[in-house]
């Protein structure tokens, strides 16, 4: 499901936020970030609501004066927000409002495995929406895409 949280999350708060000054270089790593949590038999505390706010608070108190950092380093916690929604991870109630019902994250509901066929039509939605993407802000252009590849900043329109 790498695809589904890169492309998604990327294109969602694109269109929702519209900024030029945001990195969504770090949108697409907060995005993925608690994906390796379940390489390491998780999820844990990237799969809470607590994980994003704690982030958020830490960039908003460290950047402090700073507003250019700010911009950059938000896309982060916004990233870790966007995996939660595209996850679905509200549905698993003990481990989105962790630490509420106890302190063993581990120990919380661990997400259902979602047969190959959702896996594949989350991916292939991925792909289009990676491709949509690569055409709406013109990554396709050479210019365009070092510019992104360099600051995580899209073309101005």
């Amino acid at each position: 499901m790498f695809l589904w949280f890169v492309a998604l999350s990327f294109v969602l708060v694109a269109m929702a936020f519209n900024s030029p000054a945001l990195d969504y270089r770090f949108v697409i790593a907060g995005a993925v970030l608690p994906t390796g949590e379940l390489l390491a038999d998780g999820p844990y505390v990237l799969h809470t609501l607590l994980a994003p706010f704690v982030v958020l608070t830490v960039v908003m108190l460290a950047t402090r004066g700073h507003r250019l950092i700010r911009r950059r380093w938000l896309g982060f916690p916004i990233g870790l927000f966007m995996y939660l929604v595209l996850d679905g991870a509200w549905l698993r109630t003990e481990l989105f409002w962790w630490p509420a019902w106890g302190l063993q994250v581990g120990s919380a509901n661990l997400p259902q495995v979602k047969p190959l066929v959702t896996l594949i039509a989350m991916e292939v939605a991925g792909l289009i929406a990676a491709l949509w993407a690569v055409r709406r802000y013109s990554l396709n252009q050479r210019q365009h895409l070092s510019q992104f590849a360099k600051t995580g900043r899209l073309p101005r329109t």
